[in-house]
């Protein structure tokens, strides 16, 4: 059981694929009324044709004002509860060879995009009967790996976001968590498998041991393992969880 009012009106940050899409279509069949929001229109709307959601808002999570006008115009259809700030990318690189703009570009998307979200959302989600905020971050948020400094960095930050906020909404009808995945099989992780491939002449099979073995469970990480997370979160039953850094990750951490 969910817990979901019917009533719900859930906003999923890049919704229209991967992880985001799988939360959507999860939140939806539980009953809430979905906007996803992307950057790629015809993703979205490949979405909401497949049943994933209900609505569209284009905008890029970095981009402050264009973010706060597609939450804006969401609203006005219908008051937001529920936030899922799930819109992230990763690049990788050694450190030395990680320049400033790959640190600009992993913070602006995977951390600012979330305050931005959050920070579009909240006043009017204080005055609803309930809000949750979910942040997808990342085991990355939790533990350090190699080569990919700038999105670990970034990824903790969204972490502390969420424990410090949590003390701040503490006394209010709102709830903020993060979910931490492991490598899950999305697009994403399937351009992490090329990129290995290119860099080490492993094949796609060895490329995909070296990224099972982080999980004790020596597999990926599904999106519907995710989305079932992210549901319990938004429920009824999970009001007594906010400040959280819950793991997906099939006991890695």
């Amino acid at each position: 059981m969910s817990g979901l009012p019917h009533s719900s009106h859930a906003l999923v940050t890049g919704g229209g694929r991967g992880i985001g899409r799988e939360i959507a279509a999860t939140l939806a069949r539980a009953g809430a009324t979905v906007t996803i929001i992307g950057r790629q229109r015809a993703t979205l709307d490949r979405a909401v044709r497949a049943g994933a959601a209900h609505f569209v808002g284009v905008a890029d999570v970095a981009d402050r004002p264009a973010l706060h006008g597609a939450i804006t115009e969401a609203a006005a259809r219908q008051p937001i509860d529920i936030l899922v700030a799930n819109a992230g990318i990763a690049e990788s690189a050694p450190f030395m060879k990680s320049d400033a703009a790959l640190f600009a570009r992993m913070m602006d998307v995977n951390f600012m995009g979330v305050v931005h979200s959050i920070q579009a959302v909240l006043p009017s989600m204080r005055d609803r009967p309930r809000g949750r905020i979910v942040a997808v971050a990342s085991t990355a948020g939790l533990k350090g790996y190699p080569y990919v400094s700038a999105y670990v960095a970034a990824k903790h930050a969204v972490v502390g976001l969420v424990r410090s906020l949590a003390l701040e909404l503490a006394t209010t009808n709102v709830t903020i968590n993060a979910v931490c995945p492991g490598f899950t099989d999305t697009d994403l992780v399937a351009g992490t498998i090329d990129n290995i491939m290119k860099k080490t002449g492993r094949s796609r099979e060895q490329a995909m041991i070296e990224l099972s073995r982080h999980n004790p469970q020596g597999r990926l990480i599904t999106p519907a393992e995710v989305a079932d997370s992210v549901l319990w979160l938004c429920g009824e039953a999970a009001g007594a969880i906010t400040g959280q850094a819950i793991a997906v990750a099939g006991g890695e951490l």
